[in-house]
């Protein structure tokens, strides 16, 4: 009789324990896959909001938008993959591959320096884009959203191009109704960096001619 009391006891327990265990609970959720924290602040990767991103957390990100912090880093991995250090055969520099002329033109004058500040590479590419949007403000106006030589014309693709050839042979690109093939010393075309880049939302860059990388916060 006490050996049955025993077993039915623990029958009992071992039922109670078991039901517990499968007790609905509620899972708090999260957009997206990750947190991490960093000195006590709780961000998440990827997300679709740019101020989610702190500066100083480099992270490699699938951006799902096509925004501003999309667009920069579309570009930094076409032409350099990201990196920073990165000095081409021609002597382009960092992780957008600016020429000294086109640094000299947003107020950088020390290459050196230029290469070891990653913070100040990125205020150089927005100065950068800022400039070649005053200068290219008449060809985004009247060509955006048209078809020239098969590719539809957006400002991203337009600014793109800029970075990769200048604004001068941006507007020779128009001027000529892309009829004509300008292309970098390695061979990439104005028309493939105009489709590769179209449709990115940069209306957050204020087109001024006197853009430089002390105007950026």
């Amino acid at each position: 009789m006490i050996k049955k009391w025993y077993f039915y006891a623990s029958l009992i327990v071992i039922i109670t324990f078991l039901s517990l265990g499968f007790k609905p609970f509620n899972l708090e959720t999260k957009p997206w896959f990750l947190i991490e924290k960093t000195d006590g602040s709780e961000y998440l990767f990827p997300s679709k909001e740019e101020d989610d991103y702190p500066v100083e957390k480099k992270v490699n990100v699938v951006f799902t938008e096509k925004r501003l912090i999309s667009f920069k880093e579309a570009v930094a991995f076409k032409e350099s993959q990201g990196k920073y250090r990165l000095v081409n055969s021609l002597g382009y520099m960092g992780k957008y591959q600016f020429g000294s002329k086109a640094l000299r033109a947003v107020g950088v004058h020390n290459n050196k320096a230029f290469l070891k500040d990653p913070a100040l590479q990125e205020k150089a590419f927005i100065a950068l884009l800022s400039k070649n949007k005053w200068i290219l403000r008449n060809e985004i106006e009247k060509y955006e959203g048209k078809i020239i030589s098969g590719v539809e014309i957006t400002e991203s693709g337009i600014l793109a191009a800029a970075h990769l050839g200048g604004a001068g042979s941006v507007k020779n690109f128009f001027k000529n109704r892309g009829n004509r093939h300008f292309r970098d010393a390695y061979g990439t075309s104005l028309k493939s960096y105009m489709k590769a880049f179209a449709g990115y939302d940069l209306s957050r860059i204020e087109a001024d001619s006197d853009a430089t990388i002390h105007d950026q916060i």
